[in-house]
Formats: C-alpha cells, structure tokens, sequence
C-alpha cells in the first residue's frame, strides 16, 4: 500500500466515526472489514478503491469536513436518536448536512445555547479534551440568590460525590443571574454544584465555545460555522476569557 494513504484510524476519523482514538477502539471492537477482511491491525492504510464497513455499514469518507453551530432549545435532547421517540438535536441540523455527523460535547435536555456539530474527529478530540482547556461560557438564572461566597468557593474548586469541579470566571448580573466560564465540561457540572449548595437552577444557556459565540442566531436554527470560526477553534492556544483574575468579569 501506499504510505500517503491514511491509517484506518485517520480514514474513519475524517468519516465522522469520532476521534482517531475512538476509530481504534472500533477496530479493536472487532467491528472494522476492509474488503469484506476484519481487521486488527491498526497500521493497515486505506486505498481510495478499498470498501470499509463499520458494524457492517459502508463508510462514506467526506470529502470536505462539516462545521455547524445549532441554537438547542430547552426539551431537546443532544443525541442523534432516542428509542423513545423524543425529538433529538440532529434533526435541527440535517438540512444543513445529509451525512454522518455528531455533537462536540453535550447540553443535557433542560438546557439551551450553542452545540457545534460536525463529522471531524479529530476537531472533537481537540475541543473536548481537558487538556486543551477550551472554555465554555453560560448564562445561569436560580430560584434562589447566589453569593459571591459560593462563587468563590467554585472557583477555588469544590468536591461534589467524590468529584472536584471547578469554574474558571464568572461574573454576577443580579442576586439570580450569573454567568459562568468552565473549561473541563464534566456532565452536569452546573447544576450538581448548585445542588450541592441547595439552590434550584431554573435556566443553563450556552452562549460561548471557545472563541465561537451563539450571538443572535434564533433558538431551533444552526448555520454553518464562518471560515475564521473555524481557523479559531482549531488553534490549539484556547482562546483567553474577557474576565478579570478574581472572577468578576467584565
């Protein structure tokens, strides 16, 4: 084989399968043929007549990567199917984009903002990674007031179940909005910590990935990313916060 052609890690990552590290998993898995061949080894490069299956589907490598930024409302779930028949935020992006595409990173069903799509493994790998530091940035409202003593304490970080959260900035709009810069994005981060101080969360919006922002674009539509969005978001230098040191913001 030619050595210009890519390692079935690399090929099935740029087909939307999720990172090179996840495209290794699926050969190890034991579900990758290449020419009706199970495969195991992972040095094993791709031709451009070779046919691919994954689970026994044939792979459609894209010719060109996909990035897209949806506006999620609230009862959405990010996923690409529900066996309960619940509607799923792929559907607000299909008509954007017909092939095999997924979330970078999640907003569980009661939160809204920004979720950025896109069939470009190793552009999800390199955002979602904890190591790289990417920040997120949400507009949070409560039932209750929040201190800035708890703010604080976020900030220093805070063990919740046996797991250290922590915030990067935040600022204070009024006693039950805040806004909030992470970096780590652990599942449910917001709203365990807030449980753990007793305070009902009533809204989690997204407004920033990144350098990315969701600006004006209406809740239940997405559009393409620009080209300098996408340039931004591939740097592998995070994007600094606009918050001052001590957490207040701007």
């Amino acid at each position: 084989m030619d050595n210009q052609q890519p390692r079935i890690n690399k090929y099935l990552a740029s087909a939307g399968f999720g990172s090179r590290r996840r495209c290794e998993d699926l050969v190890r898995e034991g579900k990758v043929r290449v020419n009706g061949t199970l495969i195991s080894d992972l040095s094993v490069r791709i031709e451009p007549d070779d046919d691919v299956t994954v689970g026994g589907k044939p792979v459609h490598r894209s010719t060109k990567p996909v990035y897209i930024m949806l506006h999620k409302p609230v009862g959405i779930l990010s996923s690409n199917s529900d066996d309960r028949g619940r509607n799923v935020s792929l559907n607000l992006v299909r008509h954007l984009h017909g092939g095999h595409l997924f979330s970078v990173g999640r907003l569980d069903m009661l939160s809204s903002g920004l979720l950025l799509y896109t069939n470009d493994g190793d552009f999800a790998q390199r955002l979602t990674h904890p190591s790289t530091g990417v920040e997120r940035e949400y507009v949070v409202e409560t039932k209750e007031p929040i201190t800035e003593e708890i703010l604080k304490k976020f900030q220093s970080g805070i063990r919740v179940a046996g797991v250290m959260y922590r915030c990067r900035y935040f600022r204070i709009h009024s006693s039950r909005r805040i806004s909030l810069v992470l970096s780590e994005g652990r599942n449910r981060e917001i709203r365990r910590v807030f449980e753990h101080f007793r305070i009902p969360v009533t809204r989690i919006h997204r407004t920033r990935y990144g350098s990315v922002r969701l600006g004006r674009l209406p809740a239940g539509q997405a559009r393409f990313l620009t080209e300098s969005e996408i340039i931004s978001l591939n740097s592998r230098s995070p994007k600094k916060s606009t918050g001052d040191q001590n957490g207040r913001g701007n």
